[in-house]
């Protein structure tokens, strides 16, 4: 399984977000530039955050994006799925499969998917501040 260029720059921004020391929002020219990701793309990304509502706008001339949450409270789980939707490594277990009672390799594709979404929703953007050593996240 590969995560796409989506949900792995949307982690990165929320991290971004969450680094940020003086509680400002920060505009997306701001975080496209930190990350080295294209402005255009990472707009497509913030529309699902904010529709997931892991970020939030500020309007005006200081405007810009806050997280939506504490970073202790967004998974990173939280944060694939928001933009990714389902990380269900295969397609019979993103909705009915008429195989699926007599399938028994689904059985491991279920606890296979069972396994990431435990890793992932255990592991907070607050945890991913911590590891990154740049400073004190914002909760």
């Amino acid at each position: 399984m590969k995560l796409s260029t989506k949900g792995r720059y949307a982690v990165r921004a929320m991290l971004a977000l969450a680094l940020d020391q003086n509680g400002d929002p920060l505009t997306l020219r701001e975080i496209a530039r930190k990350e080295g990701i294209s402005e255009k793309y990472l707009e497509q990304i913030f529309l699902k955050l904010k529709k997931a509502g892991l970020i939030r706008t500020v309007r005006g001339v200081n405007g810009g994006y806050l997280l939506g949450k504490k970073s202790k409270e967004i998974t990173i789980m939280d944060i694939l799925e928001g933009v990714e939707g389902t990380l269900a490594p295969v397609f019979c277990l993103e909705g009915i499969c008429e195989r699926a009672p007599k399938c028994v390799a689904r059985r491991y594709w279920e606890g296979l998917y069972g396994s990431i979404k435990g890793f992932l929703s255990s592991r907070t953007l607050f945890d991913l501040c911590q590891l990154s050593q740049k400073g004190k996240p914002r909760e």
